[in-house]
């Protein structure tokens, strides 16, 4: 039986889903991620015997959040719960189920600030630099050159279709989170293996298939599957094999930004609602200035 049709707390609850859906536009997948922190507040419910979103005071949620974190769930994610839960209760609040929002007010433990790992410009050259005809190796170096030229997401990428990319202005329109719609440019490199490997796709899939990067079978490819392939091209260029598509993204911001120092200009590619979350690869560039001043000042250097 599904928990949350089963437990009364749930009661419309599809409502509320239908509403993030169709009204709000969210990705599906942070619906279900929704979903899933609701699911671990109606745990907690239960242990409690709380059996209306009523009854649910600001000490309940603050015992939620440190219960759970107790129980190791880590900021970040106690912030995303905090974030559907309160969305949940405005819900809530505009169809008159309840009178307040126990959420406001209410914070996740701080977590320590964690900068993101990147590439430096000699190690993505070692991985982009691969001259083969293979119509798979085509198609990764393609995916990666994309990521690196445009500050793609790995959801934005896979998402993408034929009709997105304009070769002519050298432009690709991408939607990020919330459903909203940016374009940002698309490097010559980029371009250059995209039209090869355009040549290699017509051969696998039918002309009314949209997918831009699929499979041998002409399916698109999913998130997991291009993960999969950017792994295996790290190790096989002797690349640290943790490499994923979001250090991509963050390299272009780091060297972007270590370039031209124009803040707003890399929000603006990186499709950041908020400046704050752009400010991180400033702390990238000053740890870079730093390791240059310490091999390169005089009186940095260390006596023999």
């Amino acid at each position: 039986m599904d928990p949350q049709k089963a437990h009364p707390l749930f009661d419309g609850g599809e409502a509320f889903f239908d509403y993030l859906q169709n009204e709000r536009r969210l990705a599906p997948l942070t619906v279900e991620n929704y979903r899933r922190d609701l699911q671990k507040v109606m745990s907690y419910c239960r242990e409690q015997n709380i059996d209306s979103w009523q009854r649910l005071d600001v000490h309940h949620v603050r015992a939620v959040v440190a219960q759970l974190h107790r129980r190791g769930l880590g900021g970040r994610s106690l912030q995303r719960l905090l974030s559907a839960l309160r969305t949940l209760f405005n819900y809530l609040l505009r169809e008159g189920v309840v009178e307040n929002n126990p959420v406001v007010g209410v914070s996740a433990p701080k977590r320590p600030r964690q900068l993101p790992k990147t590439l430096d410009v000699d190690q993505v050259s070692q991985l982009l630099d691969l001259d083969e005809d293979d119509p798979l190796a085509l198609r990764d170096r393609a995916m990666m050159e994309l990521i690196y030229s445009s500050g793609l997401r790995l959801a934005e990428l896979a998402g993408l279709d034929l009709r997105d990319i304009d070769r002519h202005d050298a432009v690709v329109r991408v939607t990020g989170k919330g459903s909203k719609t940016r374009v940002v440019p698309v490097g010559s490199h980029a371009l250059a293996v995209l039209e090869r490997w355009l040549l290699c796709r017509a051969e696998w899939v039918s002309p009314d298939n949209p997918a831009l990067f699929v499979g041998k079978g002409g399916r698109r490819l999913g998130h997991r599957a291009i993960q999969l392939r950017l792994r295996a091209w790290a190790v096989a260029r002797g690349l640290p094999e943790s490499l994923h598509p979001h250090m991509l993204r963050h390299s272009f911001a780091s060297h972007l930004l270590e370039s031209s120092g124009d803040l707003r200009a890399v929000q603006e590619l990186l499709g950041h609602a908020d400046i704050s979350t752009t400010q991180i690869y400033t702390h990238l560039d000053f740890q870079h200035l730093a390791r240059v001043y310490d091999k390169a000042h005089p009186r940095a250097k260390k006596r023999s």
